[in-house]
């Protein structure tokens, strides 16, 4: 599991809009329309559904919401960099401006689980997030995420 199966560059996003949490849950959702040409009604939906068993806001401005669908082969990511932080829940109470959006198979079991770790234990990184946040331009994030991988299994 590598950042670069995981996610695609053009689902990397700087947002400007996201004035709350429903909002940039939307706005996830039509990321995946557009990277990945999945329903982004459905995508919404399932963030929701999941957000309602309780938030995904992990602390330390990052929120990793995830969900399971329908007609996936493989799990997939979007990334999104919020100019201004939101209100999302978290556990820390902080608010986030950092969100990466995990989309799974409804029976990925290890594959899901695989991908929330990598994510998890890759935005855990203090100076990986201090090099998102100070690098609104999407391919350089993409880039940020794809080389903090190497780094860390170096």
């Amino acid at each position: 599991m590598n950042f670069a199966t995981l996610l695609k560059p053009s689902a990397v996003k700087v947002l400007t809009s996201a004035s709350s949490k429903k909002r940039l849950l939307h706005d996830i959702g039509e990321l995946a329309f557009h990277a990945y040409d999945l329903d982004s009604g459905a995508v919404i939906d399932a963030l929701q559904t999941r957000e309602s068993l309780g938030p995904t806001g992990v602390g330390h401005g990052v929120a990793l919401p995830h969900a399971r669908l329908e007609g996936l082969d493989s799990v997939l990511g979007a990334f999104v960099l919020l100019d201004k932080p939101i209100d999302f829940n978290a556990v820390d109470r902080q608010p986030v401006d950092i969100a990466f959006a995990l989309f799974a198979p409804e029976n990925a079991g290890v594959e899901h689980l695989k991908a929330l770790a990598l994510v998890s234990r890759t935005l855990r990184d203090p100076s990986v997030c201090a090099k998102l946040r100070a690098n609104p331009e999407p391919a350089t994030l993409y880039t940020i995420l794809t080389e903090a991988q190497a780094t860390q299994a170096a």
